[in-house]
Formats: structure tokens, C-alpha cells, sequence
């Protein structure tokens, strides 16, 4: 895990929903960085600096083409 490399920041648990299950769907290995905390204390966002999604670096092009589209689709907006 120490090759993986943060690709997108979230402020909370709401927003990587869906994003978690696209991932999924396409096989690619991530972890969201402080998901856990954010859950139990929400508002230790900023002092933690988000939630961090971190993926393989061979995996980057495809993860941003993902949040492209993600950010792209009016019913499916990461906010």
C-alpha cells in the first residue's frame, strides 16, 4: 500500500458512495484514507485533510476517467 497514491479528496462518507461501487465494478484496487473517522467524527474533516482516495499509480488514468464521468453525470454529482 505504500505505492498507492491519492487521486481525489473528500470532504464526507456521502460523496465516495458511489464512487466506491464504480470502482468495484472495474476491478481496481483503492482505499479511501480516513473513511473510518470521518464516520465516527464528521467534523474532524479538515484537521484530517478529507477523506483521500488512493489507488495504484498504474491505475491513476483509469480512476480519473472515472471521476470525470462521475463529476460529468447531472444525477450522479460528487459534491
Amino acid at each position: 500500500m505504500t505505492e498507492f497514491i491519492t487521486v481525489a479528496v473528500f470532504e464526507y462518507p456521502h460523496e465516495i458512495t458511489v464512487l466506491k461501487h464504480l470502482l468495484d465494478q472495474s476491478e481496481i484496487q483503492y482505499f479511501f484514507e480516513n473513511e473510518t473517522m470521518m464516520n465516527i467524527v464528521p467534523m474532524y474533516s479538515q484537521a484530517l485533510g478529507g477523506i483521500k482516495l488512493k489507488v495504484h499509480p498504474n491505475d491513476v488514468e483509469t480512476v480519473q476517467e472515472i471521476l470525470n464521468n462521475l463529476s460529468g453525470d447531472s444525477n450522479l454529482k460528487i459534491v
